[in-house]
């Protein structure tokens, strides 16, 4: 679509030159509902997915922040011989 804002429009401005007869040139897709929710719950599967392993990653992070605390402190007590 954009790409046909961007062939139809006249001007540097954009789309401040796009007449109505102009949009009556450009195709616009549709997608009937079953589509569109077909779309909405695959994207919120894959979300989901990389949602779950965002969390997984900041809870390793944190993990090793506090492995990593521990460690020096262990280290500068002399708990642990360097």
């Amino acid at each position: 679509m954009r790409e046909q804002f961007n062939y139809f429009s006249q001007s540097t401005t954009g789309l401040a030159n796009l007449s109505e007869s102009l949009l009556d040139e450009m195709i616009f897709i549709r997608f009937s509902y079953r589509e569109q929710q077909a779309i909405v719950e695959f994207l919120d599967y894959e979300i989901s997915k990389i949602d779950n392993l965002i969390n997984k990653i900041q809870l390793q992070n944190q993990k090793l922040q506090e492995f990593r605390q521990s460690l020096i402190s262990n280290v500068v007590t002399g708990k642990i011989k360097v």
